[in-house]
């Protein structure tokens, strides 16, 4: 069964920095695609961040100027995202995805992209 387990996120003030981890379990990297989504109270849930884990290639919402990094760690089954220069407006919880192997997936950072999801790790930034 597959599994994904977030951890790392808290409260920062802006400025500062969270780094958020995934642990999968029971799942191949390999031949896939994985990302970080997010949702504010009240709002729909948008892709931050997308990584294809056999090039390495990654995706990131324009809105985040080049503040957020994605990373993965194949022998590990780990997926991160290093959060720097955070603001108010970064606040919501954050889920990790993941898509079926081998799936095509031409918009990573659609939600629709993904078949398997976090419960999500809650990210407070204050002004």
């Amino acid at each position: 069964q597959v599994q994904l387990v977030e951890s790392g996120g808290g409260s920062v003030q802006a400025g500062g920095s969270l780094r958020l981890s995934c642990a999968a379990s029971a799942y191949t990297f390999s031949g896939n695609y994985m990302g970080w989504f997010r949702q504010a109270p009240g709002k729909e849930r948008e892709g931050v961040a997308a990584i294809n884990t056999i090039s390495g290639s990654t995706y990131y919402a324009v809105s985040l100027k080049g503040r957020f990094t994605i990373s993965r760690d194949n022998s590990k089954n780990t997926l991160s995202l290093q959060m720097d220069s955070l603001k108010p407006e970064d606040t919501g919880m954050y889920y990790c995805a993941a898509a079926v192997p081998g799936t095509v997936v031409t918009q990573p950072l659609i939600r629709y992209a993904y078949n398997y999801w976090g419960q999500g790790t809650q990210v407070t930034v204050s002004s």
